[in-house]
């Protein structure tokens, strides 16, 4: 196998793993949560803890990854990976379990990165946009296997054996980085790092998205007031810096900005949407872990088939066109899953999840190929850390918004039949507020094709 092509296998297995290390565990929350008699806020924080710690170090991994080498980075991130995991089968205890996912989250926060920098930097210009797509359908492959495995193997052998389901393989993906692969991509050698930046990014991120989460009350709206300051002046450190961990004169080019921008709007809209379909499946309509992941794979094998033809035709067609036209069905999507229900047929739910994969499958392909092709061939780790960010800041922020609607609607409870019907109330409402984020994506993808910035390939 020529070496490109094996680098884009070995990113691409990756990117499904660290999808599964998520979404895997997403469908198996409720039984995580029995076992450690976790409350609806509490059982939310399986999920958000591990991208708030992966939205924190994804800034600096960018320049880490790129002054000590990909390949290396990517190598120790493994390592974590498999030692955390088999560590987190062990736990005793709810508050032990959500430490082992802070760590795992260091590990992937890395694994992000650096697997898409990989990507790019072994591709050309010219085929950049097909590589990303089929790494890109790893992503949606673990999206669409995510909750079917996750439930299968949870309903037969327990969660723990979702926690490791990947060990085996990642064993195999280290196997080949140490044997095949001799690239290390070094791009920032002699570039010290960023330290006073890291600290203030990591600091003011920590601050806004657990503030974010408490917003109900008056410490959540100090603690997020005072983490947008800190991430100002991150800003204006980073300005000031030879060497910033990320330079935000990137955001003058309209593309990038206006790219980054949609994929935050659009990950702030969709990402909750699995969460609030598993709780509609398992509590609402009592399906078993197993039954309720081969429903959820109906919208991720939609995005798998679209993924790779989404990141062709980037190549050859105005990307935020495509990136728009998948936004638009999205928002259709979610405006309908606001009228789920204990009533609501199986088949609506099943329709309405077709038109949210199509959409999204549409959407990110391309809405990547603009970001990484926006920044000149040096910088695709900072570029890839930009993606990483967007991506987590948003996904954790989706999850923050359940929570906080959560915490208004329902209170500080456990999810049984009496609060069901509070549940319900709660899923459509965040439905409805991320209607509006998906509609803010669209303008933010046809804002950035207007743009006259030229793209440095």
């Amino acid at each position: 196998m020529e070496k490109k092509n094996l680098i884009l296998l070995i990113c691409t297995v990756l990117s499904f793993f660290t999808v599964f290390a998520v979404n895997a565990v997403m469908v198996v929350v409720p039984s995580i949560a029995s076992e450690f008699h976790m409350s609806n806020i509490v059982q939310n924080w399986i999920i958000i803890i591990f991208l708030l710690v992966v939205a924190v170090l994804s800034i600096p991994a960018g320049q880490i990854s790129g002054k000590f080498g990909l390949k290396k980075v990517t190598i120790l991130s493994i390592i974590l990976f498999i030692i955390i995991s088999i560590v987190t089968v062990m736990v005793k205890s709810s508050w032990q379990f959500l430490a082992c996912r802070f760590i795992l989250g260091i590990s992937l926060s890395f694994i992000n990165v650096t697997s898409m920098a990989m990507v790019v930097s072994a591709f050309a210009p010219e085929e950049r946009g097909k590589a990303l797509g089929i790494n890109i359908t790893g992503v949606y492959i673990g999206l669409s296997l995510s909750p079917v495995l996750g439930g299968i193997l949870n309903y037969n052998l327990g969660w723990r054996s979702v926690v490791l389901f990947g060990v085996p393989f990642l064993f195999v993906i280290l196997a080949l980085l140490l044997t095949k692969i001799d690239d290390e991509w070094i791009t920032f050698e002699n570039v010290p790092l960023d330290i006073k930046g890291y600290f203030a990014y990591g600091i003011g991120m920590v601050l806004f998205m657990y503030g974010f989460t408490i917003l109900n009350t008056l410490s959540g709206v100090i603690l997020t007031v005072l983490g947008i300051i800190i991430l100002i002046v991150f800003g204006v450190i980073e300005l000031k810096q030879t060497h910033p961990s990320f330079d935000v004169r990137f955001f003058k080019n309209r593309k990038f900005l206006s790219s980054n921008f949609a994929s935050l709007s659009a990950y702030l809209a969709t990402f909750a949407v699995t969460t609030i379909l598993n709780y509609h499946l398992q509590y609402i309509k009592g399906f078993d872990s197993q039954s309720a992941g081969m429903i959820l794979l109906v919208a991720p094998l939609c995005q798998v088939v679209l993924a790779p033809i989404a990141g062709r035709l980037s190549d050859k067609f105005v990307p935020q066109i495509l990136a728009a036209i998948g936004m638009a069905l999205g928002t259709i999507s979610l405006f309908l899953f606001s009228f789920l229900g204990s009533e609501t047929p199986l088949e609506f739910l099943i329709v309405s999840m077709i038109i949210y994969g199509i959409g999204f499958g549409l959407f990110s392909p391309p809405n990547t190929n603009v970001i990484m092709s926006s920044v000149p061939p040096k910088d695709t780790s900072v570029a890839s850390a930009a993606v990483a960010t967007m991506r987590t800041v948003g996904q954790a922020m989706s999850m923050g918004i359940l929570t906080l609607v959560f915490a208004f609607v329902m209170g500080d409870v456990p999810i049984v039949e009496q609060y069901y019907p509070l549940l319900i109330s709660s899923c459509q409402m965040t439905c409805l507020v991320c209607v509006v984020l998906c509609i803010a994506s669209v303008f933010a993808s046809l804002v950035g094709m207007k743009s006259s910035s030229t793209l440095h390939k």
